[in-house]
C-alpha cells in the first residue's frame, strides 16, 4: 500500500475478530474507521454490533447498520435462482451470493462518506477475500483495499487475544479457547467450516447443524405446500402473496421442519485448495426444487437445455466473485428472457429431508395432453411423420455404418 489510508470502511459484525481489526486499523494507519454491519438474515441481534463500535469508540455517524433483507433476496438471490444455479452439482452457493451485496455497500458507504479505503476480515486460504476484492475494484477502480489477516504479524488466537487485553477489547471466555468450527450464516443458508469438521472421513457431529431438523425428528407425515411464481421468481405460498425475503423466511420454516437442505461437501476452493463444508440451505432447496418444477412445463426444449449448459459456468462465476463481471451480466440476460412465461403453481410435499416434485400448473404451459396421450389423439399428431424424422436424423449414422462395414471393421 502506497500511503496510509486516512478513513477505512470496515466490514464489522460486532465480534471479537472484526473488533480487534478495527482496533488495529487505528494502532497501524492512525485512521478513522467507519463500521459497516449487514443485516442479511443471519439470525442475530445487530443493535450490539453498534454498541460495540460506540465502545470502542466509534462516532454515532460513522456506524451504519443496514437491513438489507429484501434486497439480498429480491436482487441477488432470486437471479441465482433463476438459473438454478449450483457449484460443482450441490453446493446452492448461499455464502458466495452474499458477498458482492457486502461489497456494494461498503463502496457505496466509502464514497458518502469520503473514505478512501475498505477492509474485510477474510483470511488469506478463502474465497471470501477474492469475492469481496473483486466485488471493491469491480465497482471502485481506485479504491485501497485492507486484508489484516494477509498483512498483520499476529500468528496465532494467543496473539490476537494478547493484542486485544492490551487494548481494552473484552474477551469473552468462550473466545479464549480455539472454537470447534467457524460459522458464516445468512438468509439463505449456515456454512460451518474448520476445526471439528476438517477430517472429511469423519462425520459432523449433530451440533453443527443449527438451521434443520434431524431426520430422525422430522413429522413422519408429509406436508404439501404450493408454490406461485411469476417470471421465474416465487411470489406466493399456498396462495399468499409475501415480500421475496418473507418468501423465503417461510420457506426456511418449512425445510427446517422436515430436515430438507442439508449438505456435506469437499469443495474445490477458488485459490485451490479442497475443504470441507457443512451446508444448511432449508429455504433454498425448497425453492430450486420448485423452479425446476415450474421451467419443466413452461420453457421450450432447446431454452431448457441451453440454460442448463450455461449454469455451471454462471455457477462458478459466482463462487469465484465475478459477479460484478460482463460476462455474468450476459448470462443473466439471457437467463431473464428465458423467464418471461415461467409463471404458475408448483406442488410439493415435503417429508424427512426431501422436497418432492407432485404437481405443476401455468397459463403458459407448453404441455399439451392431447398430443402427448396414448389414447386416441384425434389427428393432433400423425405418428407416421415420425419414419422421416428418423430416417433424416440417422442419415449421417448409416453413412458412417456403411464406411465401416466397406472397411471391415463392423
Amino acid at each position: 500500500m502506497s500511503a496510509a489510508p486516512k478513513k477505512v470502511v470496515l466490514a464489522y459484525s460486532g465480534g471479537l475478530d472484526t473488533s480487534i481489526i478495527l482496533k488495529w486499523l487505528e494502532v497501524e494507519f492512525g485512521c478513522e474507521v467507519v463500521t459497516f454491519t449487514a443485516d442479511l438474515g443471519q439470525g442475530e441481534e445487530l443493535e450490539p454490533a453498534r454498541q460495540k463500535a460506540l465502545q470502542m469508540g466509534v462516532p454515532p455517524e460513522h456506524i451504519f447498520i443496514e437491513d438489507l433483507r429484501e434486497e439480498f433476496v429480491a436482487e441477488y438471490v432470486f437471479p441465482m435462482f433463476r438459473a438454478n444455479a449450483v457449484y460443482e452439482g450441490v453446493y446452492l452457493l448461499g455464502t458466495s451470493i452474499a458477498r458482492p451485496l457486502i461489497a456494494k455497500r461498503q463502496i457505496e458507504i466509502a464514497q458518502a462518506v469520503g473514505a478512501d479505503a475498505v477492509c474485510h476480515g477474510a483470511t488469506g486460504k478463502g474465497n471470501d477475500q477474492v469475492r469481496f476484492e473483486l466485488g471493491y475494484y469491480g465497482l471502485d477502480p481506485d479504491i485501497k483495499v485492507i486484508a489484516p489477516w494477509r498483512d498483520w504479524e499476529f500468528n496465532s488466537r494467543t496473539d490476537l487475544i494478547n493484542f486485544a487485553e492490551a487494548h481494552g477489547i473484552p474477551v469473552p471466555t468462550d473466545k479464549r479457547g480455539e472454537a470447534p468450527f467457524s460459522v458464516d450464516a445468512n438468509l439463505l443458508h449456515t456454512s460451518s467450516e474448520g476445526k471439528a469438521l476438517e477430517d472429511p472421513g469423519v462425520e459432523a457431529p449433530d451440533f453443527v447443524y443449527q438451521r434443520t431438523a434431524h431426520l430422525e425428528d422430522a413429522p413422519d407425515t408429509p406436508e404439501t405446500i404450493t408454490i406461485g411464481f411469476e417470471k421465474g421468481d416465487a411470489v406466493s405460498i399456498n396462495g399468499k402473496v409475501l415480500s421475496p425475503a418473507a418468501l423465503l423466511t417461510e420457506l426456511n420454516e418449512y425445510g427446517r421442519k422436515h430436515g430438507i437442505g442439508r449438505l456435506d461437501l469437499l469443495e474445490n476452493r477458488f485459490v485451490g485448495m479442497k475443504s470441507r463444508g457443512i451446508y444448511e440451505t432449508p429455504g433454498g432447496t425448497i425453492l430450486l426444487t420448485a423452479h425446476r418444477g415450474i421451467e419443466q412445463i413452461t420453457l421450450d426444449r432447446g431454452a431448457g437445455h441451453l440454460k442448463d449448459e450455461l449454469m455451471p459456468r454462471y455457477a462458478e462465476l459466482i463462487y469465484n466473485g465475478f459477479w460484478w463481471s460482463p460476462e455474468r451480466e450476459m448470462l443473466q440476460a439471457a437467463i431473464d428472457h428465458s423467464q418471461l412465461y415461467v409463471t404458475g403453481e408448483v406442488t410439493l410435499k415435503l417429508y424427512k429431508g426431501g422436497a418432492h416434485l407432485v404437481g405443476r400448473t401455468s397459463p403458459y404451459s407448453l404441455y399439451s395432453e392431447d398430443i402427448v396421450t396414448f389414447e386416441d389423439d384425434h389427428g393432433a399428431y400423425d405418428q407416421k411423420d415420425a419414419e422421416g424424422f428418423i430416417k433424416l436424423n440417422a442419415l449421417r449414422l448409416r453413412l458412417l455404418a456403411g464406411r465401416d462395414k466397406r472397411a471391415g471393421r463392423n
